[in-house]
């Protein structure tokens, strides 16, 4: 979603009774490689999406907070000093409160409701952050609006911060971080642990594609939260038995988990050697892309998804089967799940050539397999959140 369309004013007046005087655009991402790095302080590799959410957004004379989805659902309201997240079909709305919350504690004056539209293009369930993509167009149009001024790093944090603190999902940089710095034919690099941001130039020829099962496990938040645990006591028996100098799991590598493999439980073992292993491949696929070596990006890529199957043990039958079935087709450098896991969606990476009806013949392999179909979306890279003029 790249511009304004005329049905956008029209919906924001017909809501509102007026006009929106700002507007902004995040895009979504894709985790490209760095699977559950993020809060566990290591390297991670994003692509910002041509699909992403639209704000577009009034100033009120009082503190009421007015909120709309064209994706569904009425008229949501509630007031700017709201302090506990919202329940039921209202939830949605505690991520433009929890970026209120955050924009002030960042040092914003916010003493005005507003009146907010939002739109998306984005997959529902295919683990392209919908999420950070709503917390960074509200954070750039509530800005925008009072005048405050941050960095594209500092947005990113704000959003975080209103996922941590208010939403309650323990996430890392990853999602905020690739929307914010998102730009046209690059890859976002992110080293979690120092907040430091990269753009990485795409070769030319590629092409990205995004198979979404539908399928999300029904504890896919509890087993989100038991991963960020798992990893958590990893790092403080490692800090405890290995050096009290570590920061966080990512600061130890292979060779230090296989030394000391006896001083964790099974689980937590492999828990630790998927984290460090994959941050070995983000380093892999960094100096793979200096050399265009699209082969070798593809081969981290799908030892990505492996890890992830064998070690961390968050993907499931249906994205297993996408991903073997892809190592099998012409055409694909390398596939992997994309986000959390647990379900959701396998990604692509391609070559130009790789047609529509190369991506159907996949389709048709797992129709067949699991009784149902499973979308397809093929994507670009895009520019980061950004203000648009109205």
């Amino acid at each position: 979603m790249n511009s304004i369309q005329p049905q956008h004013h029209l919906q924001f007046s017909k809501t509102f009774g007026t006009a929106p005087q700002y507007a902004a655009i995040a895009p979504g991402r894709i985790e490209f490689i760095g699977n559950h790095t993020d809060y566990n302080g290591g390297r991670v590799i994003g692509l910002a999406v041509e699909q992403g959410i639209i704000a577009l957004g009034c100033p009120r004379t009082d503190r009421a907070l007015r909120l709309q989805s064209l994706q569904g659902g009425g008229l949501i309201e509630t007031t700017i000093d709201c302090r506990e997240p919202l329940n039921g079909d209202a939830a949605w709305v505690n991520y433009p409160l929890g970026v209120i919350h955050a924009l002030r504690q960042a040092g914003a004056t916010i003493e005005q409701g507003f009146d907010l539209l939002f739109d998306s293009d984005l997959p529902a369930g295919a683990g392209m952050s919908s999420s950070a993509a709503i917390e960074l167009a509200t954070a750039m149009l509530i800005a925008s609006a009072c005048q405050f001024e941050a960095s594209p790093k500092a947005f990113a944090k704000i959003a975080r911060a209103a996922e941590n603190d208010f939403v309650g999902v323990p996430c890392g940089i990853l999602d905020q971080g690739v929307s914010a710095f998102g730009k046209s034919d690059h890859l976002v690099g992110i080293d979690c642990r120092t907040h430091t941001f990269n753009q990485l130039p795409l070769p030319g020829g590629l092409a990205f594609w995004i198979f979404n099962t539908g399928k999300k496990h029904s504890l896919v938040d509890s087993l989100y939260s038991k991963r960020h645990a798992e990893c958590t006591e990893a790092f403080q028996i490692l800090a405890t038995t290995v050096s009290s100098n570590a920061t966080c799991l990512s600061d130890f590598d292979a060779t230090t988990i296989e030394a000391a493999k006896n001083a964790l439980p099974p689980d937590l073992y492999k828990r630790a050697r998927h984290v460090v292993t994959e941050n070995a491949r983000v380093d892999a696929v960094h100096a793979a892309l200096k050399l265009e070596d699209l082969a070798a990006v593809g081969r981290c890529l799908f030892e990505s998804h492996k890890s992830s199957r064998e070690q961390f043990e968050n993907s499931i039958a249906e994205l297993d089967f996408l991903v073997d079935t892809l190592q099998q087709t012409p055409g694909v450098y390398g596939a992997r799940l994309t986000g959390g896991g647990f379900g959701g969606a396998v990604m692509a990476l391609t070559n130009a050539s790789f047609a529509p009806s190369d991506a159907s013949g996949v389709v048709s392999c797992y129709q067949e397999k699991f009784g149902h179909t499973p979308t397809l979306l093929r994507t670009k890279s895009a520019d980061g959140a950004r203000i648009i003029n109205l």
